[in-house]
């Protein structure tokens, strides 16, 4: 009897082991996303990171704030993929060579609330808000490109001079629909996304569509996570289909769509407004 042992030819041993490996799901590892992004988008973006992270396994590590931190960090080097800030911030971003790439993801107007045991004030007009300011005690305004833009409104509208002593302005990263609920205001002006969430106020509607302002908030993926596929990924999700519909129930609008039409957006947030009152 001939005890030599027969050796099979290499290719058979790795074709079998292929087909042993191919029974078995394949194993993805998770990242871990960093992330630093405006107030604007907390609302809706609390809603979408999880769906994310559900879809890929990957985990996203996020801090709120405002854009003058954000930048700040941003510059500093921390380690961080992605910031969410006005879509002119992260052109300022590439520039200096910090970030490598921009992605628009939403479209934010500003929006006019008061103290939920104040009445209403008619704002539908330029003069109509005009009289408002100067029938209220306090204007309390955010630290972010809303209240440049309404700084230079009021000097537009001519009441600048009156109104300047009764204007609180917030330090960076706090919210307006915050002060007002705990008495520090009478009316205050923001991102609408960032009034709509807030208890203890009532959202009176957005600016006039004549008088209105639109920022756009990017993505900016910074340098050294130019190759990250995973927040790569997390891009093209935020910027989807998908995210449009959570987004408009957020008072957001994806990416510039509405940026060409100030009036749209205004009529769409002032039905929105009626539908609540009904």
């Amino acid at each position: 009897m001939d005890r030599r042992r027969t050796r099979c030819p290499w290719w058979y041993v790795v074709g079998v082991v292929a087909a042993l490996l191919a029974g078995f799901p394949r194993v993805v590892v998770a990242d871990e996303i960093r992330i630093l992004a405006s107030n604007a988008v907390r609302e809706a973006y609390s809603e979408l990171l999880p769906a994310f992270e559900k879809e890929t396994g990957h985990h996203v590590s996020v801090e709120w704030g405002g854009t003058v931190d954000i930048l700040r960090r941003a510059g500093a080097g921390e380690n961080i993929d992605v910031v969410v800030v006005p879509a002119g911030r992260v052109d300022s971003l590439i520039t200096r060579g910090i970030a490598v790439k921009r992605t628009d993801l939403a479209a934010s107007a500003i929006g006019v609330a008061v103290r939920v045991d104040l009445p209403r004030p008619n704002i539908a007009t330029a003069e109509a808000l005009s009289r408002a300011l100067r029938d209220c005690r306090t204007i309390v305004i955010s630290s972010g490109p809303s209240s440049e833009h309404m700084r230079a409104l009021f000097e537009r509208l001519g009441v600048a001079g009156e109104i300047e002593g009764k204007i609180l302005q917030l330090a960076p990263g706090l919210s307006v629909g915050e002060a007002l609920a705990e008495g520090h205001g009478d009316i205050g002006f923001t991102q609408i996304s960032e009034l709509l969430a807030i208890k203890g106020i009532s959202y009176v509607g957005p600016l006039p569509a004549e008088i209105q302002s639109v920022t756009v908030f990017s993505a900016g993926l910074l340098k050294p996570s130019a190759s990250s596929e995973p927040a790569r990924a997390l891009l093209i999700f935020l910027s989807g289909p998908n995210a449009a519909v959570v987004l408009k129930k957020h008072g957001l609008e994806p990416g510039r769509s509405m940026i060409s039409s100030r009036s749209t957006i205004c009529s769409s947030h002032r039905a929105a407004q009626k539908r609540n009152s009904a």
